[in-house]
């Protein structure tokens, strides 16, 4: 049987979450239920990054303890699972987890052990918002690009991994498709920056400038493994890599896919040093790596550290988890960015969930009722004038299948949004109250026949998109003992923006 290890990046846990993050957990989801609906065994894994500095100074800035502050911060992230409606399988928390540290401490001591860690002075220019260094002529006008905020320049003896000795393997394995990086943009990005020359990058910092916090450099105390090594790791570490144990000859040495979802800022990591450490440590390599765009409020990348932010447990409480997660599927184009407003998400939501699918199973239910007495019609042979309609229904499958081995979610959810569309026009169209008027009612019969099996199409094809949706869909759709269906019931209703604030005169 196909395996398949579907992975999120972990965040740090400086601030509470926010919808970017929830558009990452959201697509991984809907990748493992797919895929566990197409009868693959399905390990979804996610978790948090709490060894950072940026958690340090948030903790300081709080004036409590390091570890009590990730553990409040945690629970905010791993919380997600409910309001989303995430099927995750697993979560790994770097600070607390045993599995972590073991499993870190293991990975570098194959790196050494091949000869790929070594100790020199450095100097460079590191952004805290990032936990990442640059060049000057990475920087915008002298500023992290991704933060806005000016580098300090560190100066201090760190460990080093020879990233440079992989760069001729690396560029093979992503220009062979080995590792797949989708989309295409995002593969010529990580080939153009091994094709402008790979350098060794730090992977330790000193304790002091760590703050003492995180995990020490195995046989070297007076260095702290860098947060990135460490977090890149946990997609071993949550597999028990330190002990050798089952779940990693499962799911990762002997999977058939190890696919990553991350955003395109940390491209480099994930397409470059990642497997460079994979490739050192003697393991198996990611076969997909899958890369969003950001989200955006008004033009500005919601962020924990820019200011715009949005809580997805405001937004999912004000307006539903079907609302939410139909917008992120339905909005973000694949692989590039997207901007987000309450208005947008209302109008998706009315217009397709409310309108759309909602108000489709209702009337079909009520007419069944109204002129079947609740009786699932038998399926005709044929029926005139719903070519369109059949072909919607028969189609999406196929075309779910394609848009999800693409990653591309939109064109997945149009597929299903397809049937519903259809289905509305035929009904506007065969017009089955006034077929109800004939003595012979076979036309009619024919008609609802068609209307129901797309309805029950459509519950089943938005199952891994918006489960709850699709499982009252199903409910409503699937005849009772009595073998009649049960009466309509409002489905998916209709939401209201919030009426904003008087100004105050």
């Amino acid at each position: 049987m196909t395996s398949t290890y579907i992975t999120t990046t972990i965040p740090y846990v400086n601030a509470r979450p926010h919808l970017g993050f929830a558009l990452e957990l959201v697509q991984a989801d809907v990748l493992a239920r797919y895929r566990r609906g197409a009868g693959e065994q399905v390990r979804f894994q996610a978790g948090t990054d709490d060894n950072s500095l940026k958690n340090v100074l948030a903790a300081e800035a709080a004036g409590i303890g390091v570890q009590e502050f990730v553990d409040a911060s945690a629970a905010a992230f791993t919380g997600l699972a409910e309001p989303l409606s995430l099927s995750v399988d697993d979560l790994i928390r770097t600070s607390s987890d045993l599995r972590h540290r073991a499993g870190v401490e293991r990975l570098w001591r194959a790196c050494a052990a091949r000869g790929d860690l070594y100790r020199r002075h450095y100097e460079g220019l590191c952004c805290t918002g990032c936990e990442q260094f640059y060049t000057p002529a990475e920087l915008r006008d002298g500023r992290c690009p991704d933060h806005g905020t000016a580098p300090d320049l560190v100066v201090e003896e760190n460990w080093f991994f020879r990233l440079s000795r992989y760069a001729g393997q690396l560029r093979a394995l992503i220009a062979d498709g080995t590792i797949r990086i989708e989309p295409a943009g995002r593969r010529n990005e990580a080939l153009a920056l091994i094709d402008g020359g790979l350098h060794d990058f730090s992977v330790s910092r000193s304790t002091g400038r760590a703050r003492g916090w995180g995990i020490p450099v195995p046989g070297d105390p007076g260095q702290v493994i860098y947060v990135w090594w460490d977090a890149l790791g946990n997609y071993l570490t949550a597999l028990d890599y330190a002990g050798h144990g089952e779940n990693l000859s499962r799911w990762w040495t002997g999977s058939s896919r190890r696919i990553h979802l991350l955003g395109k800022g940390v491209l480099r990591f994930h397409a470059v040093y990642w497997p460079a450490i994979l490739l050192s440590a003697g393991e198996a390599l990611p076969t997909d790596i899958a890369v969003h765009g950001y989200l955006t409020e008004n033009g500005r990348k919601i962020s924990k550290s820019s200011g715009a932010t949005v809580d997805p447990y405001d937004v999912v409480a004000r307006y539903g988890t079907d609302a939410v997660r139909w917008w992120l599927l339905r909005e973000v184009p694949a692989g590039a960015d997207a901007d987000y407003t309450a208005r947008r998400l209302v109008a998706r939501a009315n217009e397709e969930l409310a309108e759309g699918f909602g108000n489709l199973v209702n009337r079909v239910v009520s007419l069944v009722h109204r002129y079947l007495g609740g009786h699932v019609p038998a399926a005709a042979p044929c029926v005139p004038g719903a070519a369109a309609l059949e072909e919607a229904v028969a189609s999406a499958p196929g075309l779910i299948a394609t848009a999800l081995e693409d990653f591309d979610f939109r064109r997945a959810t149009e597929a299903v949004w397809q049937v519903a569309r259809e289905a509305n026009r035929y009904a506007t169209h065969a017009r089955p109250w006034d077929l109800a008027k004939a003595d012979d009612r076979t036309d009619l019969a024919a008609v609802l026949s068609a209307l129901l099996r797309a309805c029950q199409a459509a519950g089943t094809l938005l199952a891994p998109f918006l489960p709850d949706a699709s499982a009252r869909i199903t409910r409503q759709c699937t005849p009772e003992a009595t073998g009649l269906l049960p009466e309509p019931t409002p489905l998916l209703p209709r939401i209201a923006l919030p009426v904003p604030a008087p100004v105050p005169a």
